[in-house]
């Protein structure tokens, strides 16, 4: 049950994000401060004129090959959860890089779930509890919705995308 939960879920937030108008809310958890929580898009924090740190931090950032490789050539297979804080240095520093990469891989964005977290890391729905989210942001790469493997923050590497390729890489061996 534990390996069908995240499809189920995803299953459920698809069908409500088909007919809701706003899947996320904006709150100000702390002065000056913007959090996005719920159904994000790379488009939603590209547009906030509040969130100069998506283009800041895009600059000089190259895509791990191996990962690039590995979303290339098993787009059609694997699909992308993430869980992020639009508050979080450590997600204003990954995400944009994440979006960048998986354009370099022509990875389809819609195989790419965004949800915000507040401070408290809780999401609409407790999905982020119920995929036992505790660090943001949490990169879950999924396979006809079981998980294959999750970057938490920076990884064990302190690369993200050095990770996501080595969980790729692993899943799909080469013959």
């Amino acid at each position: 049950m534990k390996k069908i939960l995240p499809v189920i879920i995803l299953a459920l937030l698809a069908g409500n994000t088909l007919f809701a108008q706003t899947q996320y809310e904006v709150l100000v958890e702390r002065p000056d401060e913007k959090s996005y929580k719920g159904f994000i898009t790379k488009e939603i924090l590209q547009a906030d004129t509040s969130f100069k740190w998506y283009a800041q931090n895009l600059v000089g950032y190259t895509p791990n090959k191996v990962a690039v490789d590995g979303l290339q050539q098993h787009k059609d297979s694997l699909q992308l959860l993430v869980f992020m804080g639009t508050w979080c240095e450590d997600s204003q520093f990954i995400i944009p890089k994440l979006f960048a990469l998986t354009e370099a891989a022509g990875f389809p964005a819609d195989r790419v779930t965004l949800f915000g977290v507040d401070r408290k890391k809780k999401s609409f729905g407790s999905l982020s509890l119920a995929l036992n989210i505790t660090n943001v942001p949490t990169i879950i790469v999924l396979k006809q919705g079981k998980e294959l493997g999750r970057v938490v923050e920076y990884g064990k590497y302190g690369v993200f995308d050095k990770e996501l390729g080595e969980i790729i890489s692993t899943a799909f061996p080469v013959q």
